[in-house]
Parts: structure tokens; sequence; C-alpha cells
């Protein structure tokens, strides 16, 4: 038999509990549905940032509200809590661009192979981490 007439398998009733649990996707798999979730987020959380925009340009007493909202929170919810959204804010965000640039990538120059999505995969998953850990320390305030 040739390469060209072997039968490939076929796969029907897939068991959503059996057979999705033991499933492992790429890194090309989460980088597209995280690049999906982080593009939601960033919609989803628009207002919050029209709002933390306008908080920090109207004048310098909103400017100081905006400063303690990280440090005592808003109305009911602690700072360590708006801190934590604006740092999933900030992954979604970074995430979402490298991702968008890595596509752009592939589409200018036509770098369709599964090595190249595998390494690219892994480098966008490391740059958006690694810079979301480096701001995420700033906002913390570890440096």
């Amino acid at each position: 038999m040739t390469e060209l007439s072997k039968k490939r398998p076929e796969f029907r009733n897939i068991n959503a509990f059996k057979d999705l649990t033991t499933y492992r996707m790429t890194a090309a798999a989460w980088v597209s549905i995280l690049h999906r979730v982080s593009g939601l987020l960033m919609c989803l959380l628009l207002p919050l940032v029209v709002w933390l925009f306008d908080m920090s340009l109207t004048s310098e007493l909103s400017y100081e509200r905006f400063t303690a909202a990280f440090d005592s929170g808003i109305g009911f919810v602690p700072g360590l809590l708006v801190k934590l959204v604006l740092l999933v804010l900030i992954w979604g965000y970074l995430h979402h661009f490298i991702a968008g640039v890595r596509h752009l990538y592939m589409d200018m120059t036509h770098s369709v192979s599964k090595e190249f999505g595998k390494s690219s995969a892994s480098v966008t998953l490391v740059l958006s981490l690694g810079l979301t850990v480096v701001l995420g320390a700033k906002l913390f305030g570890l440096y």
C-alpha cells in the first residue's frame, strides 16, 4: 500500500466525558483559544478601562482617587481585587497583541508549517506570560 492509499482512522460517537479529558492540546491550540478569551475579556472590561482612563485624566483630585483605588479599593471591592482584575486585563492585552502579531507574520510570510506554528505559539505564550509577570511585579510594587 502506498502512503496515499492508506485509509485514515474514522472516529465516530466521541464521548465528551471520556475522550475530551484525555485529549492533549498543542501549544497552537492553547494560543488560539486564549486569543479568543483575551479578546472577550478586553471587550467585557472596556467600560472599566474607559472609567480608569477618565479618572486618571480629569483632574488632580480624580487622579488621587484613581491611585487610591489600587490601595483602598473601589466601594466594597478591595484594592487587591482591583489589582488582580487589572493584571488579568494586562495579560489579555499582551496575549492578544502578541498572538495578533504572530498571525499577521504568518499571513505575510506564508509560514504555515507545523514546526513554525509550534515554535511561534510557544514564543507567544512565554512572551505574554513573561511580560505579564514583569508588569504585575510593577503593579504590586515589587520594584
